[in-house]
Formats: structure tokens, sequence, C-alpha cells
């Protein structure tokens, strides 16, 4: 799968017919398969691998290229024997189904159905829908996941079915991630500042760490960019030097000039030099320093000392 498919057919067509079925049916079971995890299995087979990308994943569509490319007139013997055994994989239905839409039908299932369900899918997957039930079930589950014995073809079946008949109507339908914390923040952003306040109160009596990290995202460092040269200079009063220094080490060229500008020469000079002589860093140092920043911005603008909010930019002045 890691290998442009003429390449990979053209290794196929060196390999035993049944071996050829074999591993096609192990490419038609996968599917996306992240980077990491490549990665540690391309090295598990090799020392080196200078030409390593990410997957695009696998699927019965590439398993059935590659076999008709190695074999080509003689593939469909072993086309219908991959489908086949494809086809035939207990809840094989459920691989392209999102865990949240499945989470949904099955939280309140018996724990020995859900587990059931669980021990047919791929271990990434039935470690969501295992971490998206309440710590008690979790338990319940994967103890009987861990006692599950073999089981009568006539009851996976059964419960296949069913599932698959609740299922039909979200199966036929395609689904479009909306909403999240991010939503949040870009509303909130372009929402007057007394409604903003009065939300963020009312909501940080009911969940404080959500209203932290929306209040992450309404604003972030290089939005330091679109401050007057009144708040900033408000700001750089607030900032030591050594946090700047820092945090400009991953900022925009534009950023720099803007902070440096609104310094004295002297000041501005001191801080280059202070830069200079951090050397490399990590990002994750420089990225808590911004943050830091933000901080201090957002209390600032708590404080009525200054205003971030970017529903201000079109705003009119008279004299």
């Amino acid at each position: 799968m890691s290998l442009p498919e003429d390449e990979a057919a053209s290794l196929l067509a060196r390999m035993e017919p049944r071996d050829v079925e074999a591993v096609s049916i192990e490419i038609a079971k996968v599917g996306s398969v992240p980077y990491d995890e490549q990665e540690v299995v391309i090295h598990e087979f090799a020392s080196y691998n200078p030409n390593a990308v990410g997957l695009g994943g696998g699927g019965l569509g590439l398993a059935r290229s590659l076999v008709e490319k190695a074999l080509g007139k003689n593939a469909t013997a072993t086309l219908d024997n991959v489908q086949q055994s494809i086809e035939a994989l207990p809840f094989g239905f459920l691989k392209n189904v999102d865990s949240q839409n499945l989470l949904t039908f099955i939280v309140d299932e018996h724990p020995q159905t859900i587990a059931l369900i669980l021990s047919h899918m791929a271990p990434a997957k039935a470690a969501e829908i295992l971490a998206g039930l309440p710590s008690d079930r979790q338990l319940s589950v994967i103890r009987r996941v861990a006692t599950m014995g073999h089981t009568n073809p006539e009851i996976i079946h059964e419960v296949e079915q069913g599932l698959a008949h609740r299922m039909a109507s979200v199966m036929s339908q395609s689904f479009e991630k909306a909403g999240g914390v991010q939503s949040v923040a870009e509303v909130l952003n372009v929402t007057d500042r007394a409604t903003e306040r009065s939300l963020l109160e009312n909501l940080a009596q009911e969940d404080p760490d959500l209203v932290e990290e929306i209040r992450r995202l309404m604003f972030v460092f290089e939005d330091i960019n679109k401050f007057s040269d009144k708040d900033l200079q408000t700001v750089l009063k607030n900032v030591e030097s050594a946090q700047w220094a820092m945090a400009l080490k991953g900022a925009s060229e534009e950023l720099k000039e803007k902070i440096f500008g609104n310094m004295s020469q002297r000041a501005a000079d001191l801080l280059r030099e202070e830069m200079d002589y951090l050397g490399p860093v990590r990002l994750s140092d420089v990225e808590s320093t911004q943050q830091q920043i933000v901080d201090i911005i957002r209390r600032l603008e708590d404080a009525g000392e200054l205003s971030i909010h970017s529903g201000d930019e079109d705003e009119q002045f008279i004299t």
C-alpha cells in the first residue's frame, strides 16, 4: 500500500496466487493508515525507507485494482474470493460509519452486545467507541470483550442485521463537520463586547475549562498586528522584554516590525540582540510564551485598559 499501484502490482505478480489472494484481502480490510503507524511497520520490514509518504488508505477498490494489474485475465477468481471474504466479515458495514454516529446507536445496548460489536472492529475505531461510553459501562464492556470466547454465528448475524437495519438511514447519508469551539470563538469575535462578556461569564459558571478554551481561540498572538499603536504601547508596558524575545522568535516579520516600531531605537536594538542571543529555541517554548502574552492581553481587556474586539475594526468615530 505504500508503493505506487504499478510497482505494487508488479510485486504481486511475482507471488503465488494464494499469496496474492491473502495479501489482497488484507489490503481490502485496511482503511486509512496514519503516517507514524506506516513508518513503524516499514522500519520493521527494512532498515531504511527514504521515500516514505503517508498512505492514501486501502480498501476493496485498491485491492481490486492491484489484483487486476498483477494477474490480468486470471484475476477473476481471486477477485471473487477477496470480495466474498470482505463482505462476509461480521459488522463490515461499520467500517465507514463515523464513530460518534455509531456510539449514538449502541450506547444504550447491553454491554455484551457492545462487546460483541467492538470485538469485530479495528482496534483504533473500537477504542474511540470505548472512550465515548460512560466509565461504568466501559468496565463492563471491556471485561466482556476479554472473556469472550466463541460466539454462535447466528447470534452475530442477528445482532449485525438489527444494527444494520437501525443504522440504514445514517449509512445512506453524508455528514459534514459543523460547530465546535472554533465556531463559537469566531461568532463571539464579531459579537458586541457586552454580549460576549455576558455569555462567557454565564458559561464559566457551568464549564470554566470550556470558556478558557474559547478565549484562547478568540484571540491569537498574531492578532497583535491589528492593535492600534496606543493599545500596543499598553501591552508593551505589561510584558517583559524576555517574554517578547522568546515570543517573537516564532512571529511573522510584519509583527516583529510592528513591535520594534513601537519601541525606542535603543529598546528595539536590545530586543533584537536578546533574540539573537537565544539562538535556536523549542517551538513549544515559543508557543507557551506567546500564550502568556495573550493571557496578559485578555486581562488588560477585562480591566478595560485596551480593546481587542475585532468587531470594532469598522467602528466609525466622530470629532
